[in-house]
C-alpha cells in the first residue's frame, strides 16, 4: 500500500501540479508532507494525517511551516559501523513526539 500510494504521489507532483498554479500555503507542501508521513509513520496513521493537513490547506488557515510529527523513533535493527547518510533530522517534542525535517542535501 504504501509504495502504491508513492507512485500515486510521484505521479501527481511530475505530471498534475504542471496543471496548477503551483501555490501552497505551508512548507513542505501537502504532497511531499505526505511523503514525508508514509517514510516515518504507518500507511493509515500517515494517510490520516495527509487528510488532516489538506483540509487545513484553505484561506481560512494562514500557512507557513507544518512539518510533520511522529510519536516514536524507528529502530534500526542492522546497526552497522559504515558512513551514513542522514534523510531525516527528527527534532524532539515535548512527551515522546518527534518533528521530521528532512536533510536538504540528500537524494535519493
Amino acid at each position: 500500500m504504501k509504495a502504491l500510494s508513492r507512485l500515486f504521489i510521484k505521479f501527481y507532483q511530475k505530471y498534475l501540479t504542471v496543471l496548477s498554479y503551483g501555490s501552497c500555503r505551508y512548507y513542505p507542501t501537502c504532497s511531499q508532507y505526505a511523503l514525508w508521513q508514509l517514510d516515518n509513520n504507518g500507511f493509515f496513521k500517515a494517510i490520516f494525517y495527509t487528510i488532516i493537513r489538506i483540509l487545513k490547506c484553505n484561506q481560512l488557515f494562514d500557512g507557513g511551516f507544518d512539518y510533520p510529527v511522529i510519536n516514536r523513533l524507528k529502530k534500526n535493527q542492522n546497526i552497522k559501523y559504515n558512513k551514513i547518510k542522514i534523510v531525516y533530522w527528527y527534532v524532539p517534542l515535548k512527551n515522546g513526539k518527534f518533528l521530521v525535517v528532512k536533510n536538504r542535501e540528500w537524494k535519493k
